[in-house]
């Protein structure tokens, strides 16, 4: 996608995300959207621009790290529920309880007997939050065995990105058919009517994340919430308040002169 109608579209996009926010915050909605997919499929971009102009205090990123020895000894799902948002709120879950239909049935992380447990509970878990008034979306982005390579060796070469990288990631491409087979089990069981998957093409990242945004915004009857006027009061009079000298303070060293300088500027 060219990158003009890209930037252009994305706005416009962003501009009806925020009115989103404002519903939400409003109406006292409760929303839950849920990113996953291959590693390298475009998720972590797509939640960046989709909150890129949004309240954190509202919309709030949930990217849970390995459980704890404590976790593990939880149900399964009680982690990610502490994680649910209260009324006004929008979570995005930065890879969700699917872990378990993924990467740790993949990777042996967990039994077959949990694996199993999973796919039996999980659609009861989804519909008990659509039940409880939740708005569910559910997103997974799908990507090349091509392109993931591409983009893996991208990452090899750039050190800002490197950090992206992962044993896991590695692990992935000589693991790609589980990975399919494990995906297309885990939609066999939790693409239910309730709360069905939405297939993200992700090849072109442009292309991906406006498309996710835009679906997203059709699948929500939100409305433009018309907010109070606000304007500056006047700035009072001076009542005599003297700032105290600057050599008393501590200034953080003027770098930008520096690289002005080094520019003849």
């Amino acid at each position: 996608m060219p990158k003009k109608a890209y930037e252009d579209e994305l706005l416009r996009l962003q501009r009806e995300l925020v009115k989103l926010q404002e519903w939400v915050r409003t109406e006292g909605v409760r929303m839950v959207i849920v990113f996953e997919g291959r590693d390298a499929a475009g998720k972590g971009g797509a939640i960046k621009r989709v909150t890129e102009y949004l309240n954190p205090r509202i919309a709030r990123i949930a990217a849970l790290p390995a459980p704890t020895e404590r976790q593990r000894g939880q149900w399964y799902f009680q982690r990610y529920a502490e994680q649910l948002p209260a009324a006004g709120e929008m979570v995005l879950f930065d890879r969700s309880w699917y872990n378990r239909a993924g990467v740790e049935k993949v990777m042996g992380f967990c039994t077959d007997e949990e694996y199993w447990q999973f796919l039996h509970q999980c659609p009861t878990f989804e519909r008990m939050l659509v039940e409880a008034g939740i708005l569910l979306r559910k997103y997974w982005f799908s990507v090349s065995d091509v392109e993931q390579e591409r983009r893996f060796r991208d990452r090899l070469d750039d050190p800002m990105r490197q950090w992206k990288l992962s044993p896991m990631d590695v692990e992935s491409i000589t693991r790609w058919e589980d990975y399919s087979r494990a995906k297309d089990e885990m939609f066999v069981y939790t693409d239910i009517p309730e709360s069905p998957w939405n297939v993200v093409e992700s090849d072109d990242k442009r292309r991906a994340r406006i498309n996710m945004i835009a679906h997203l915004l059709s699948s929500v009857p939100y409305h433009e919430v018309v907010k109070p006027a606000v304007t500056l009061p006047p700035r009072p009079e001076p009542r005599g308040y003297q700032r105290p000298p600057r050599d008393l303070q501590k200034y953080v060293f003027d770098h930008a002169a520096a690289v002005l300088a080094q520019h003849g500027q």
